[in-house]
């Protein structure tokens, strides 16, 4: 079994999504001159998504077989899971993966690092899915001033947009997690029991642990 060439990979890789034709087509020109000895047989493509609901459509395709129908027999389809988009893009660069769903800011983080060498983007796949959740008693920005909010990781999607949003409140953030509200990237998981110890007061985060902290109490 040969992996699909990592430099024609990284052509036709997404780096926000990939739908099941775009992975066909992928897989397609992948199984050509260009693999290892320029011999013929199955190939693999690694996909990487991360087990929530902005990336349903990865979660879908994959637990319901829809992509290896797609790509055909010639295709051997492994996934793995991510956190967040920033550890999705170290597994893109270092090659132990062909392609992976992830959000605009990592995104375009790995294009720029690359001087847009190393990254295609496909497609969308989705829009919406995250939310900021807080404590009881936090009615406004204001009252978000010396408290602790959680990220999925520092650099990504839902890290840089409450970032932003902070800083149209007049807020200020620090990469450290200094400023007028502390950030505290952390796992997904693991922000639903700070937030229930009381470790955090709330969470910019995707779907379902929107709705989990909101059932803790948010």
């Amino acid at each position: 079994m040969r992996r699909l060439p990592l430099r024609r990979m990284v052509t036709l890789a997404t780096l926000a999504a990939v739908g099941a034709a775009a992975l066909g087509s992928t897989a397609a020109c992948g199984d050509d001159s260009e693999g290892a000895g320029g011999s013929s047989g199955p190939v693999t493509l690694r996909l990487g998504y991360f087990p929530n609901i902005t990336h349903a459509p990865a979660v879908v395709g994959v637990e319901k077989g829809i992509f290896a129908e797609k790509l055909g027999a010639d295709v051997k389809l492994e996934s793995k899971t991510f956190n967040a988009g920033p550890a999705a893009i170290e597994a893109i660069f270092s090659g132990a993966l062909d392609a992976t769903y992830i959000g605009p800011n990592p995104t375009v983080n790995a294009f720029s690092k690359s001087k847009g060498e190393a990254v295609r983007v496909i497609s969308g796949a989705a829009s919406g899915g995250v939310a900021l959740v807080v404590k009881p008693g936090i009615n406004g920005p204001q009252d978000l001033k010396g408290k602790k909010i959680s990220t999925p990781q520092l650099g990504n999607t839902q890290d840089v947009a409450v970032r932003y949003w902070l800083k149209q409140q007049g807020l200020t953030t620090t990469k450290e997690g200094g400023g007028d509200v502390k950030i505290v990237p952390q796992e997904n998981a693991q922000t639903v029991e700070t937030f229930n110890s009381g470790a955090i007061d709330g969470a910019w985060v995707p779907e379902p642990f929107v709705s989990r902290l909101i059932n803790a109490g948010g």
